[in-house]
């Protein structure tokens, strides 16, 4: 299964922001608990890259990268074993140098000129970021009316309670948040919260498929 069709499967992206690598692994298991198979690993920290490669090393668990704005980046996140990376913009050459090592790119958007630049460069996956100031579910509706062809992944202010009306959404392929893994929770080890809050997410969003 490719790394978009094991996205879309799992269905909710969380927006990890670490310090300290040695969490990366415990925080990939708790996440797992709850019944979400994956994370972005933002690259906001020192940490980032440690992170995901410890995170790769989890049986079962799609590690990806985020926040990806350079070309040394793209490398350093492949190298790290990132199954698939996310920026918050669409720069051509960052996308390029994800998928030219082999790893997909999910290149963010935020205007129909981006989508359709991005589509047009062979990216039919996209993250739609901030989705919740530019209009959230609304939004990526008026989006989708033109460009058929292309899948949506909203990220920025994606609320618990926004899983729901995202995901029943056919251009929607999952939904990204931080919610799940607070910073500080990371920080504190407190697992068990990441546990409870992911199943709730997942929860959300067997529901949504459900049609519920």
């Amino acid at each position: 299964m490719s790394a978009v069709a094991e996205v879309t499967r799992i269905g909710i992206v969380p927006v990890v922001v670490i310090d300290d690598p040695g969490r990366a692994h415990a925080l990939a298991e708790a996440l797992l608990a709850g019944g979400i198979g994956c994370a972005e690993f933002t690259l906001r920290t020192p940490a980032g890259i440690a992170a995901l490669r410890a995170a790769a090393a989890v049986p079962g668990f799609l590690a990806g990268a985020g926040t990806v704005l350079t070309v040394d980046q793209a490398k350093a996140a492949a190298d790290a074993g990132a199954a698939f990376a996310v920026s918050p913009g669409y720069d051509p050459a960052v996308a390029g140098a994800v998928a030219g090592h082999g790893v997909t790119m999910i290149p963010g958007v935020a205007t129909p000129t981006e989508v359709q630049r991005a589509f047009g460069d062979g990216f039919a996956h996209v993250k739609v970021f901030p989705a919740g100031l530019l209009g959230g579910p609304a939004y990526l509706d008026a989006l989708a009316a033109p460009f058929r062809e292309v899948a949506f992944l909203p990220s920025g202010g994606v609320a618990p309670d926004d899983v729901g009306p995202y995901l029943r959404r056919p251009h929607v392929f999952a939904v990204s948040g931080s919610w799940m893994v607070p910073r500080a929770a990371i920080a504190d080890g407190d697992f068990d919260l990441i546990s409870t809050r992911s199943r709730a997410a997942a929860e959300a969003r067997d529901a949504a498929r459900a049609g519920s």
